[in-house]
């Protein structure tokens, strides 16, 4: 699977439109002047999340963890997120979405 590298300043979503932003990222390789983010980054995800509350359903998205990356591409030896890499929330079990990212550099 080829994609975009995903790097800190990335627009990322969650499937009920909550932000989410990357733990930490990979110092070492930059595209765009920001650093990628590598697969065993979580993602935290804001409070906006409109996944219902307990009680009705099993919402807001807190966190994400991503399931796939880059076969081929690591950096410090760990797989760099894609763009279209796969994602699973925490608690409720969606994914996340990448809505942009750089349009520069690709990998698989």
């Amino acid at each position: 699977m080829a994609g975009f590298l995903l790097h800190s300043g990335a627009t990322v979503q969650c499937a009920h439109t909550g932000g989410a932003q990357p733990t930490g990222s990979s110092p070492r390789v930059k595209v765009a002047g920001q650093a990628v983010v590598t697969q065993p980054t979580s993602y935290s995800v804001s409070p906006d999340c409109k996944a219902p509350r307990p009680t009705t359903g099993n919402g807001p998205c807190v966190t994400a963890q991503w399931t796939s990356g880059a076969t081929r591409v690591k950096s410090t030896g760990l797989p760099v997120l894609l763009d279209g890499s796969a994602a699973t929330c925490a608690p409720t079990g969606t994914g996340l979405s990448v809505i942009s990212t750089q349009q520069r550099v690709k990998g698989a």
